[in-house]
Parts: structure tokens; sequence; C-alpha cells
């Protein structure tokens, strides 16, 4: 029988206590891993074991994906109206908002973000996510086309099946409900891989998916690592499309096991290196406060971070002066605590690898204007940091880093900074601020980035789609546009009198 993880919360942020079954969730019940082995979750914050949940393997992923099949062609989807797909929808999204704070405190506890932001953004933006699939479930539709009178053609956009899932550890719950919502609103049946780093909301919700009323082999959840359930999924030749946000590396990788087996649909929403242009004519006190959040919100653990911070030269030196003023401002410390603004990074392997991003800068030359240091001794803490005086060839100005780091490069006109700032593999997201509203709409046409944001960052919503250009991926999360990754669309033609 898999383990019960128990949690006593005492904290300024959250008190509370919770209980719930640590295993795979396979075929709506909580079970040991085929191996019986578990896995280890750390507390990032101070580097010590949390719990241990069950680890799924290959054998478990042949298993989640029979009786998903078998949920498939017995009780979900074309067996299932859309209209109870979506009650079912809107049951977890309630369920979703009556645990919202312990939801909240199982990402930070296991992440390292804060209470506060996984509070009022995380697990928001989670609960409006599934409740606006709620609203898309019974509206799946195709077409009728005007052929001929002898002729009636039309076409449905029926579910795809089995479909796995693979999501990283910097947003495991809303990850999680990017995922499921338009796959379950399209009616999919879904095998579902958390990272190993933070599968603690993962399992909690896998009850709640439970308590909503899905039938089992729904939704089978299952905690492994990348190498061996991850690589499971990517080459079953029973799943017929996978959705996968991680790193770049590892999305080649899918594509790859995509090719080799049963050239699965693909969608990858992958990793960034965005800019943010900040213009001379900005209102510099909000640009200097939007800067700070595009790069160490979440610890710089986004996708879409906007670590290239261009800085037109009339406003750069004061812009520097004040960003950097904005940046020792940031508390960091325990993620429970309401003062904190940036906690630990989510794992020791992640902290070692931001930590030689930063030698690699101060190796080839560039300035560090504040930070470049670990945080502490306990914990797995990076401070702030900015970096001048870079050089595009540079791996901080060129790779992305997943940390609180940003390089603030100077630029003078528009044609410059948009060469700048397409010059990388990357395409997700970019930002601009400036007071003229021509100058904002013209750049963000011309930045190759699938988000532009004007006068803000890192905004949005469930109806909108969200995906890169380039290197950073294709398809798109979010929106109507996602529902189409999850449909395959069969044209039907009917003869009403044509002879031979």
């Amino acid at each position: 029988m898999p383990s019960v993880f128990t949690y006593q919360f005492n904290t300024p942020a959250y008190k509370g206590k919770v209980s719930f079954d640590t295993g795979i969730f396979l075929n709506g019940k909580f079970v040991d891993g085929s191996d019986r082995t578990t896995i280890d979750v750390i507390n990032p914050t101070t580097g010590k074991v949390i719990t241990a949940v069950s680890e799924a393997t290959p054998k478990d992923v042949d298993t989640a994906v029979d009786v998903a099949q078998k949920a498939f062609d017995t009780v979900w989807g074309l067996n299932c109206p859309g209209t109870q797909r979506s009650i079912l929808l809107g049951n977890l999204a309630k369920l979703l908002e009556e645990h919202a704070d312990e939801l909240a405190a199982l990402e930070s506890l296991d992440n390292g973000k804060t209470f506060h932001w996984a509070r009022t953004m995380d697990v928001v933006a989670s609960i409006d996510c599934i409740r606006y699939y709620a609203g898309w479930a019974d509206k799946i539709s195709g077409q009728v086309q005007e052929t001929s009178e002898a002729k009636l053609t039309y076409t449905r956009h029926e579910p795809i099946g089995v479909v796995g899932q693979i999501i990283p550890w910097n947003f495991p719950l809303l990850m999680l409900t990017w995922k499921l919502g338009p796959a379950l609103a399209t009616g999919n049946t879904i095998v579902f891989k958390p990272s190993e780093f933070t599968p603690l909301t993962a399992i909690r919700v896998g009850h709640l998916i439970n308590e909503a009323g899905f039938p089992p082999g729904v939704v089978n959840i299952l905690t492994g690592y990348g190498n061996t359930v991850g690589n499971a999924i990517s080459h079953h030749m029973k799943i017929e499309k996978i959705a996968f946000t991680g790193s770049t590396l590892v999305g080649r990788k899918i594509m790859e096991a995509s090719s080799k087996s049963n050239l699965k649909d693909v969608t990858l929403e992958l990793g960034g290196k965005s800019p943010n242009i900040i213009f001379d004519d900005a209102d510099l006190d909000q640009a200097v406060k939007w800067a700070a959040f595009g790069i160490f919100w979440n610890h710089g653990q986004t996708c879409c971070a906007g670590s290239r911070i261009f800085v037109q030269e009339g406003i750069y030196d004061e812009f520097l002066k004040r960003f950097t003023e904005e940046a020792r401002s940031i508390k960091l410390g325990d993620p429970f605590n309401p003062q904190t603004g940036q906690g630990p990074h989510v794992s020791e392997i992640q902290l070692n690898r931001v930590m030689g991003y930063i030698q690699s800068g101060k190796d080839v030359g560039a300035k560090i204007e504040i930070g470049g240091e670990r945080h502490g001794t306990e914990g797995y803490f990076i401070q702030p940091t900015i970096f001048t005086n870079t050089s595009p060839d540079m791996k901080i100005v060129r790779e992305e880093i997943s940390g609180p780091v940003g390089v603030v490069i100077k630029f003078k006109d528009e044609d410059d900074v948009v060469r700048q700032a397409n010059d990388t593999f990357y395409g997700l997201a970019a930002a601009v601020f400036t007071l003229n509203l021509n100058r904002a709409i013209k750049t963000a046409h011309r930045l190759k980035a699938g988000t532009a944001w004007v006068n803000c960052i890192h905004q949005t919503d469930p109806s909108v789609p969200f995906g890169g250009f380039k290197q950073s991926g294709m398809g798109r999360e979010m929106g109507e546009y996602a529902l189409h990754h999850y449909t395959a669309v069969k044209s039907v033609h009917i003869n009403l009198g044509i002879t031979l």
C-alpha cells in the first residue's frame, strides 16, 4: 500500500493539516508502482526530505494506457456527452477553489515559490483554466460544407483517444490544469507525468478528480523519472498524442520518440530567452517594477522570463540605477513568510546549474551590478543577479538560465533593438515599454515571439493562446486554439442522389 503523506502547516501565511495517499493514481485508485520503489520529495527551503511518493515505471505506463483506453471506449470520449464533461470539469474547478489554500501551501512546500504568489496567481489561474474549459466541453463542433445538392458533407471534431502529458517543476499546478483542461473538454483520456521534483499538488488533484466524479481511468497520474516514465510515454505505440512543457533539449527527444514510434501528434511549449524592451519614453518607475517582475518573479524559473532587458541609451544609466535598487529590495527567505519576495530554487540540481551560468558570465568578463552568489548555506537560494557589459555571444545572453539572472543591454533605436531582440533561436515571449502606442504596436509586430506584452509582462488568460515561435515550441496552450490539438477532424460525405 502507498504511504500517506501527513503534514501540519503552522506558518504565518497558512495553518492547516494535509493528509493524503501518495501512490500513483491509476484507474481511480492510489497504488504502489509495479516495482514498489519510491521517490524522495525534497523541501528546497531546507534541502531535507518532506516525504516519499510511489515511483511509476514503464510497466505502469502500459497499465495506465490500457485503463485509459478502456475508459475512452466505454465511459468517456464519444460515450460521454459534452454537457456531462462540462459538469465534471465545473465540479473540479469548484473543488480546486475550496482547497485553494491547501494547494498553494503544497505548491510552496515542494517548489519553493512564495505562498503569496502561489495563492494569488498560480491557484487562481488554475481554477480559471479548468472553469474556462468546462464552458467549452459542450461546444466542440464541426462544420457543414456546401458542396452539391446531391451530397451532404460535414466534419466531426472527434477526441483523439489516449493522450500523454508531461510537465515541468516550475508551475506544477498551473501546468497540470493547462494540460488537463482542453484534453478533458474534448473527451480524451490522459496518462499524465508530473515532475518528480514537485509531485504533491498533482497527487492531491488526483483525489479531487475522484471527488469531482470523473470515471476511473479517465485521468491517470504517474510520478516517475523522465528517462523511464517520460520515455515510455513518448515511445508508447498506443498513445496517439503527447503534450510536453519543458526544455528545448527534451522537446527534441520527444519529437524523435514520436518519429521512431507511431508519429504521435506533438505539441511542445519549450524554453525562452525573452527580450524586454524599454524605450526612453517609457514610464520609468513602472518599467523598473515590471522589469523586476519579469525576471525575478518565480525566482526566474519562468520559460517566458524577461531575461534580456534592452534599455534605450537615453535612460540606460538611470534605469540601471533604479533597477539595481529594486533588485536589492527583494527579500529572500522562507516562502511562507509574507515579507518574502523570493524563495529557494526548486532543487540542488537547478541551483548548481544556475550558479554555473553565473560563473560563466564572470569568467568572460561580464560585470555584476548586484548578486552573483548563493544566498545562505541552507536550502537552494540564489541572489537576484544583474549583469551588464555583455556581448551577444555570451552564454548568459544566449541560453535559457531559469534563474534570477538578467542581462541589461543598451540600444540606440527601434531597428537596433529589434535586430538584437530577434537574434535568438528562442521565440516564446517579448515585452515592450513605451508611451507611444504606434511605436508599441509596430515593435510588437516585428518581434518574433508567440506572445508580445505592451507595458506589462507575464500576463496570461485562459482564453488567450500561449506558445512559441522557432525553438520555443509548436502548438498552443489555452484558448480555443488548444482544443484543436486534442481533436481529430473527420470528413463525412453522404450520397443523396449520385449514381454511377
